[in-house]
């Protein structure tokens, strides 16, 4: 039978997969603002919808350059868990 203690470890190892996966493209899109922010700040520029298609381009691109490492990340922890899967009924 599970007990509490590894439902709280297999919600943990989720929960940093997650931030794992995720923090690439985050940062991507952070980067990508602030530059944009920083280019509209030197021309005076203020057209709030400038900012989106950057982050949208930049995110899409790099969603191809790790798009495949992301998959592996949570390939791996799901077929960690259907491995276990077999420890979690006893």
């Amino acid at each position: 039978m599970i007990t509490e203690d590894q439902v709280l470890d297999i919600a943990k190892d989720a929960l940093f997969l997650i931030i794992r996966v995720a923090a690439p493209l985050l940062l991507i899109s952070l980067i990508v603002g602030l530059i944009v922010s920083i280019f509209q700040t030197v021309t005076s520029i203020q057209e709030q919808t400038l900012t989106f298609v950057p982050k949208i381009i930049a995110v899409f691109l790099g969603l191809m350059l790790i798009g495949g490492w992301m998959m592996e990340q949570l390939s791996d922890f799901m077929v960690e868990l259907w491995s276990n899967f077999g420890l979690y009924l006893r």
